[in-house]
């Protein structure tokens, strides 16, 4: 270390240690007279740790002048600096910031000084030097105070991580469906408040630079490390106001479930999963309460599949273009209420007398089934089914929106 200590004459060392002890009760006497925080009765573990540390920093510092900035091998390592670790995390367990502490050191740093002046005078020391004192004292006590701030960091990071894992394990209770007094145990235990409605959100593939998990709000609960990663999302209705969430969620790309009551927390995660699946990679954020029919039919693609497949069989001998077309075309006019051809046309962008034509066809192929209103409810399910994965529907024809 060397430093300030170089300069300094080693058989001052022996002089500090004469005062060592009157120094230490000076030290704690006076952070307990100026330091409000320190101002309680000191005893048990806070007692031995203050304590402690003013004695350890005081003999370090004579074996600093000693040596010459520098110590015997064994006697300035690791566990030599772990007291001041020590008050750092205490510091953090008793709730405080490490304002206190710090200014407990720097006036014992200053108590320290005035004595080790006195000392240094008796000791015959010249002025040149002692400057060099003052300022190996507080390159001293600057090196405490760094490693009291590490302690107290590491505190706060084993704290987060353990509410994190705790957090994780609510989330894996509440998804799976636990019971209620399961969930209310496992929250109180992650410090969280259950919520009356919940939205799950399936997550994209992690953008390049991905900053999802610093923009999550303090009560989402999040899974972004497995293979397909969600988040749960409290009171949704407001929890998306939050501009920088939103924005790393636009990002990333998201599926958000729909609103549910917290039981049904599975049931928004499987329906945002679904989707999500469907989609392979979305593109902003995507809402599940605005695709309802999307879903319900996605929810048993098997059977819906075959369901559509006999409904709409009389289009099976047409090209797949003629076949789109008309089924473009037949859905709007089951949606716009079985309207006029202009009415279609408009809808579809395009000339009346070319959806005249497409009606008439329609019309050779199902027949009776187009009067039928149990028939008319089945041909639009297969239709939106089928149209469900379409890109571009037919020239001069956009796909209709499904609602």
């Amino acid at each position: 270390m060397a430093g300030p200590w170089a300069a300094l004459p080693r058989n001052l060392a022996a002089e500090l240690r004469k005062e060592q002890r009157s120094t230490a009760a000076e030290v704690i006497r006076q952070i307990r007279q100026h330091v409000p925080e320190f101002s309680r009765p000191l005893h048990g573990k806070f007692r031995h740790g203050i304590q402690m540390g003013v004695e350890t920093a005081l003999a370090e510092f004579a074996d600093l002048v000693e040596g010459g900035g520098d110590v015997p091998p064994g006697d300035r390592g690791e566990d030599r600096w772990r007291v001041y670790w020590v008050l750092g995390r205490g510091e953090f367990a008793e709730g405080r910031s490490l304002d206190a502490l710090q200014a407990a050191y720097r006036l014992g740093a200053r108590v320290a000084w005035r004595r080790y002046a006195r000392a240094a005078r008796r000791a015959g020391v010249g002025a040149d030097q002692v400057v060099l004192l003052a300022e190996a004292v507080f390159a001293h006590i600057d090196e405490i105070s760094a490693m009291s701030v590490r302690g107290y960091a590491e505190a706060q990071a084993d704290k987060a991580g353990a509410l994190g894992r705790r957090r994780h394990h609510l989330l894996g209770r509440i998804v799976s469906g636990a019971t209620a007094s399961a969930l209310e145990q496992a929250a109180v235990t992650a410090a969280w408040t259950l919520p009356d409605t919940v939205a799950c959100v399936a997550l994209g593939p992690p953008a390049e630079r991905d900053r999802t998990h610093r923009r999550l709000p303090p009560a989402v609960l999040a899974d972004l490390d497995s293979p397909e990663p969600y988040l749960l999302v409290p009171d949704p209705e407001t929890a998306f106001d939050d501009q920088a969430f939103a924005g790393a969620l636009d990002v990333r790309g998201a599926v958000v479930g729909p609103t549910v009551p917290l039981a049904m927390a599975a049931d928004s995660l499987r329906w945002a999963r679904t989707l999500l699946a469907r989609l392979e990679q979305p593109a902003g954020i995507v809402r599940c309460e605005e695709r309802l029919p999307e879903l319900l039919l996605l929810g048993d693609q098997p059977l819906v599949r075959l369901f559509t497949d006999r409904r709409l069989r009389p289009l099976d001998d047409l090209t797949p273009k003629q076949a789109t077309r008309l089924a473009t075309t037949l859905l709007v006019w089951l949606q716009s209420h079985r309207g006029s051809a202009p009415e279609v046309a408009e809808r579809l962008e395009l000339h009346p007398q070319t959806v005249r034509q497409r009606l008439r066809r329609i019309e050779e192929l199902f027949g009776a089934a187009l009067d039928d209103p149990d028939a008319r409810f089945e041909l639009e399910v297969a239709l939106r089914f089928r149209l469900l994965g379409s890109a571009s529907g037919v020239s001069g024809a956009r796909p209709p929106a499904i609602p």
